[in-house]
């Protein structure tokens, strides 16, 4: 599986951020819409990603952490979206669907997310690309050096994946 390390944090004033990656950034922003379907899967998160010219199935495993933490994932391109999220969705479940706006920059080796989701709100979301040789502790540093360039306070960084934080949402109530 590909690894990289991952940081999310909770933003109550992207504008301000924006100035801030656009300074640092080596290309970008791209913007994305993006709408992921989860399935119930026995370990890790399994999502079907549909948006921009295509559609991928992404197969992820990360401890929910504030602090940069290290995923391992697998991807795979998807030619018929509609039939393969019908086909998990019957034999797995669907847990639920975050849709969300990204920009998408690129610092060094970094992909860097401004997300607006649907229900919760804007994030910004470090994704540290492990190069051949370097270990988890590299991409750490690399992502801590960056909430400090950014000036991401401590209290705004996140744990928990969209979907998760949807699902911990009160439900709406009935009309």
């Amino acid at each position: 599986m590909a690894h990289n390390v991952e940081i999310k944090a909770f933003l109550d004033q992207p504008e301000a951020l924006r100035e801030r990656i656009a300074a640092l950034a080596d290309a970008g922003p791209t913007l994305l819409e993006q709408e992921d379907t989860f399935f119930h899967s026995r370990n890790g998160r399994l999502k079907l990603r549909k948006g921009g010219a295509g559609a991928e199935l992404i197969y992820y495993e990360r401890s929910d952490s504030k602090a940069p933490t290290e995923s391992a994932y697998l991807k795979m391109p998807v030619d018929d979206a509609p039939m393969t999220e019908a086909m998990l969705a019957v034999a797995l479940d669907v847990r639920g669907t975050v849709k969300k706006k990204r920009e998408l920059y690129q610092i060094g080796q970094t992909r860097v997310h401004i997300d607006d989701v649907d229900g919760l709100g804007s994030f910004l979301e470090l994704e540290v690309e492990l190069g051949s040789g370097q270990t988890t502790s590299d991409g750490e540093a690399i992502a801590r050096q960056l909430i400090q360039e950014l000036g991401l306070e401590e209290g705004a960084l996140v744990a928990e994946a969209y979907i998760d934080l949807l699902e911990s949402l009160p439900p709406p109530p009935e009309e």
